[in-house]
């Protein structure tokens, strides 16, 4: 299956995110290419290892994000903060219908102080209210320990129809996510990865609804549509999104009591700019014309600045951007 349109508008990227070469090969998009490729007709799949499911709280929770884990900016539950939950920093839009998401992403591998805590920097396609039918689509790139038994960064996918309760998971390690690329695997190491002051790099991902068949899609890159949501698992992401959310998310567990030194993004704020700071850019959105465009009236939302943080701009070269992320504990922050 393919989607029957793409979205029209895509923010003009002076370079490709995959470099193409020369001499007619493939590029290598993910490191394990480097031991093969996937057959015509078939996907590539992350094995899952005893050791995956002896890390995991139960099986019934493997694969799943243990809280509710969406930013909602029109609270702070201090309650959560003060046991320790998770901390976002992100923009984000509301008070239209949607119809997809784009960003380019820029690529770090944060420090990671607890192994069931983790750290991410995602788009969240959302549907719904923050109580317990909240609809929510989910891609980008994370750190995640607990889930995959190593500290790389990889990049994933997640969904759920009912705020994370019952439904959904990371990648494909339950029914939902419907792959067909062969070339790029759920769960895979990206590589490579942005050095402080050193090389930047960045992944681009877009999501948008099939104006036909009414399914959610996933792009990876410019060349890469990796697979699709059926509208039938959601409810309010059946007609479309409420609200889009773009940043970083991480576990604060206050393991002895304190703030987790977790890195968010690049672990530095977001004033010192670009080659220190994480940034999502070339921000857009889908309208119900199925064209791309830039996003209005786009909000920022931190439970703690001085842990995290996040801010908002715009330019002729990189259109609507934030540069976003944090260090977690300091002297600012405990």
């Amino acid at each position: 299956m393919r989607p029957s349109y793409h979205p029209e508008g895509l923010y003009d990227e002076s370079k490709a995110n995959v470099a193409s070469s020369g001499d007619g090969e493939r590029p290598m998009v993910q490191l394990w290419h480097r031991n093969g490729r996937c057959a015509p007709g078939t996907v590539p799949v992350r094995r899952t290892k005893k050791d995956d499911l002896m890390r995991a709280t139960s099986m019934r929770r493997y694969g799943r994000k243990h809280k509710p884990t969406v930013a909602n900016p029109m609270s702070v539950d201090l309650a959560m903060l003060n046991e320790g939950g998770h901390q976002h920093a992100i923009s984000y839009v509301q008070g239209e219908k949607y119809y997809g998401a784009k960003a380019t992403i820029n690529v770090w591998e944060p420090k990671i102080e607890q192994p069931n805590e983790f750290s991410l920097s995602q788009l969240w396609i959302l549907g719904g209210s923050f109580g317990e039918d909240l609809n929510s689509i989910e891609a980008g790139w994370q750190v995640s320990p607990d889930l995959y038994g190593d500290n790389n960064t990889r990049l994933f996918t997640y969904w759920t129809s009912d705020a994370y309760q019952a439904t959904g998971c990371y990648n494909i390690l339950c029914s939902g996510f419907v792959q067909i690329n062969n070339e790029v695997a759920m769960g895979a190491s990206i590589f490579p990865i942005s050095g402080y002051s050193g090389s930047q790099y960045d992944i681009s991902i877009l999501i948008w609804k099939d104006p036909k068949e009414g399914h959610w899609w996933m792009q990876f890159g410019k060349e890469y549509v990796l697979g699709y949501w059926p509208s039938f698992l959601f409810s309010y992401l059946a007609d479309s999104a409420s609200m889009i959310e773009w940043g970083g998310e991480v576990v604060n567990s206050q393991a002895e009591g304190v703030h987790t030194s977790t890195q968010m993004g690049s672990g530095h704020f977001p004033e010192e700019g670009f080659g220190k700071a994480s940034y999502f850019k070339n921000i857009q959105v889908v309208d119900s014309t199925n064209n791309l465009k830039a996003p209005h009236g786009m909000g920022t939302f931190t439970e703690q600045s001085n842990c995290y943080d996040v801010q908002n701009g715009n330019n002729a070269d990189w259109g609507s951007y934030f540069y976003y992320g944090g260090p977690g504990r300091s002297a600012n922050c405990q």
